[in-house]
């Protein structure tokens, strides 16, 4: 799976299994050993006609957010493991960059000055973790009380805005009940 650190579990990317009809298969579940806690997979790799699954004929560019790619990339089960998680591509994991890429672009829009301001503070964050890690972790506390000062309070007005959760959710690129647990999170910050 792929995922990005602002978006967590809303966009998770994964390549998903496409049959040969076209059709999308239902969940496979994996019985990882416990027999109480099965895991439950869309995963191309988990279709490969053992153990009385389908076998997937193409794969795509998937998200947790229930997105999918157009394109769709063949699976040549004779030249390969089947036991591999490695999809033969790079088509649908480059579908899903787009994907979030489209979902930044569908968010608030931050101010020109601010994007610049973040770009610099990671350019010399990373470069003073390379140098002095000390004080970029010194940096860090202060990024953490920093967020911790302005995170309940930004919760809160955009709360008093009355803004819906659907609004909130688009608005931050995540699902509404997603945004909803965001700000509780952000307003409970200590």
């Amino acid at each position: 799976m792929w995922t990005t650190d602002r978006y967590g579990a809303a966009h998770e990317g994964y390549v998903g299994a496409v049959l040969n009809d076209g059709t999308e298969p239902e969940p496979a579940y994996l019985d990882p050993g416990s027999s109480a806690n099965f895991h439950e997979t869309r995963e191309w790799w988990a279709y490969n006609g053992i153990l009385n699954r389908p076998q997937a004929a193409r794969g795509r560019g998937a998200c947790s957010c229930g997105w999918r790619g157009v394109d769709e990339y063949d699976i040549d089960w004779d030249a390969m493991d089947r036991f591999t998680e490695v999809f033969p591509s790079t088509g649908p994991r480059e579908a899903w960059h787009q994907h979030i890429a489209d979902v930044d672009a569908s968010t608030v829009p931050l101010p020109t000055e601010m994007v610049a301001l973040l770009e610099e503070l990671d350019d010399q964050l990373t470069r003073l973790t390379d140098e002095t890690p000390l004080a970029a972790l010194k940096v860090v506390a202060i990024l953490e009380t920093l967020a911790k000062q302005v995170a309940p309070v930004a919760a809160l007005y955009a709360e008093n805005d009355g803004l819906s959760d659907e609004v909130l959710g688009q608005g931050l690129g995540v699902s509404p009940s997603d945004a909803k647990s965001r700000l509780l999170r952000y307003r409970l910050m200590r």
